[in-house]
């Protein structure tokens, strides 16, 4: 079985029953909703305790499970740039708000990355009389660039001029 076709496995199940993403996530447990719905669309990996949870929830073979957690093959399936509308607008708010970010961030930081693997996400409802709006919380470690060679009084990372 390819990955692809468990996700749509696990989806159908999920059809079928009725259930909320928050039902699977409270059952599986452990991550951030974020995450825990990402494994089962196929762009994360559970833990084995995790996938045990999963494979009970949705009646998985052992082999299931464990393909829940391999590390997967991420960014499949999503051409870019993206198709589906509201993929779309992540996408256009990289392409339009991106290089503010990015000087926002050298400037605080110094020369470096905002890390998407030591990286926490969070979703949440916020009402507002207009209509209400998605908030979403992202934090990542930031990464300096290495210096290759640095010496004297030329920090080895993230070298950021005062």
């Amino acid at each position: 079985m390819k990955r692809e076709d468990l996700t749509e496995k696990l989806l159908d199940i999920k059809r079928e029953n009725g259930w909320s993403w928050k039902h699977i996530c409270d059952k599986v447990g452990g991550y951030s909703e974020v995450l825990i719905v990402g494994a089962i669309l196929g762009q994360m990996k559970l833990t084995k305790p995790q996938a045990a949870n999963a494979g009970e929830l949705f009646g998985l073979s052992k082999a299931e499970i464990a393909m829940l957690n391999e590390v997967p093959m991420r960014g499949t399936g999503t051409p870019m740039p993206p198709t589906d509308p509201l993929i779309y607008r992540f996408y256009e708010m990289v392409m339009v708000n991106g290089p503010a970010w990015k000087a926002l961030i050298e400037e605080e930081f110094g020369d470096g990355i905002m890390s998407a693997i030591d990286f926490d996400m969070a979703m949440e409802r916020v009402a507002n009389p207009k209509g209400d709006r998605v908030k979403i919380t992202m934090s990542g470690k930031f990464l300096p660039y290495k210096y290759y060679g640095a010496s004297g009084n030329v920090p080895e990372y993230g070298f950021k001029e005062g």
